[in-house]
C-alpha cells in the first residue's frame, strides 16, 4: 500500500502514519515524517566582455521543462535590494520594467526565456542577475549568476 500525493506544498509537512487491521494478528500501523523543502537557489557565474552582449539562461540545468508554461522574473540586484527587470506570464508578452537607470532599455528575453543585456558595461561587473520561476504558489526555482565584465 503506497500514499501518492501530487501538486506537493509545504503545507503538505507533517507526520503520516498508516494503520491497517490484519488478521490474527490485530492492528499494524507505521507512521512517516515528511518534509517537504522549497527548491534551491543555483549560484553562476558568466564572464563577458566589455561592449559585447550578455545571455543568461533562466534555469541553466533545466532542460526537460518547458518555461514557457510558468510565470517567471528577471531581477538584478542593486546595491542590496532586488529591481525587477522584466516579467512573463504564460502565453503573454514580456513586460518590461523600464524604469531602471542601468538597465532601462539595455535588456530583452531571449529564447527560452534567457535575459539579454546590451551593451554590457563596466557597471555590469559584479552584479548579480536572479531569475525566480514559479511553479506554484509554493514552489520557485531560482537560479542567480554574478557577472564578470573583462575590458579588451
Amino acid at each position: 500500500w503506497a500514499l501518492h500525493l501530487e501538486n506537493v506544498t509545504m503545507s503538505l509537512s507533517g507526520q503520516y502514519e498508516c494503520t491497517f487491521a490484519t488478521y490474527p494478528y490485530g492492528t499494524k500501523a507505521a507512521k512517516i515524517q515528511l518534509i517537504v523543502k522549497a527548491e534551491e537557489e543555483r549560484h553562476y557565474l558568466k564572464k563577458v566582455w566589455l561592449n559585447q552582449t550578455l545571455e543568461i539562461p533562466c534555469l541553466e540545468d533545466t532542460t526537460s521543462e518547458n518555461l514557457s508554461t510558468y510565470p517567471l522574473k528577471w531581477l538584478v540586484d542593486e546595491n542590496g535590494r532586488k529591481e525587477e527587470l522584466v516579467t512573463k506570464e504564460p502565453s503573454c508578452p514580456a513586460v518590461y520594467r523600464n524604469n531602471s537607470v542601468l538597465y532601462g532599455q539595455r535588456v530583452l528575453l531571449g529564447l527560452n526565456n534567457a535575459l539579454k543585456v546590451f551593451p554590457t558595461k563596466i557597471a555590469d561587473d559584479g552584479r548579480v542577475f536572479s531569475c525566480h520561476v514559479l511553479y506554484h504558489p509554493e514552489r520557485v526555482q531560482k537560479s542567480s549568476t554574478t557577472v564578470r565584465v573583462f575590458g579588451k
